[in-house]
């Protein structure tokens, strides 16, 4: 099967990145993951979010070909952490009010620098890490401030699919869509 989905030649380009290419991806939450509204429960903790299941296994098959995502968020909630869990991150920065800084110490552990790197955000928070990937995403719904720096601004909204979006960008520069979209279908093949 061949894939249907296509970028212009240019952003695939910037998404296949330099050297060894995009090795790490970091994604907002809310506003990105998420839609972006907040549900407060009667004792004031969040009560419930609600994730895209697009959204998840865009994160699983950037994991499959080798660019780690790492979900970085100025909030915590025993919702995200479930999330992650059940997503098997291995990274996910919580709570985190300088989202550059913590950004650039984990590349800084890695051995990666900036030009390795993609992230996506919707809010003025994530301005520095988006003016400094390689590759910087943004959701249809961000803030005008985030989509005119951004290299792709989605289609889709956060939290329906525009995660989703990104990941298939960086799959498609990678080169690894292709083989991961066969893979998938190789069951249709046994019948």
């Amino acid at each position: 099967m061949a894939p249907v989905l296509g970028f212009p030649p240019e952003l695939l380009l910037r998404a296949q990145g330099r050297g060894a290419g995009m090795r790490i991806a970091f994604f907002d939450v809310d506003g990105v993951l998420t839609d972006g509204r907040i549900y407060i429960g009667e004792h004031g903790g969040e009560a419930i979010k609600a994730f895209s299941t697009l959204d998840g296994h865009g994160l699983k098959l950037l994991q499959r070909a080798g660019i780690e995502p790492v979900l970085i968020s100025g909030r915590d909630s025993p919702a995200l952490r479930r999330r992650v869990e059940d997503l098997g991150l291995a990274r996910a920065l919580y709570g985190v009010r300088d989202k550059h800084a913590a950004a650039s110490a984990l590349l800084a552990e890695a051995g990666l620098d900036w030009a390795e790197a993609a992230a996506m955000g919707d809010d003025w928070p994530d301005l520095p890490l988006l003016a400094c990937a390689g590759l910087a995403c943004a959701p249809a719904n961000a803030h005008a401030e985030l989509r005119a720096i951004a290299h792709h601004v989605t289609r889709a909204a956060g939290g329906h699919g525009a995660a989703r979006e990104f990941c298939d960008l960086l799959l498609m520069g990678g080169g690894q869509y292709a083989r991961l979209l066969g893979a998938h279908m190789g069951t249709l093949d046994a019948r």
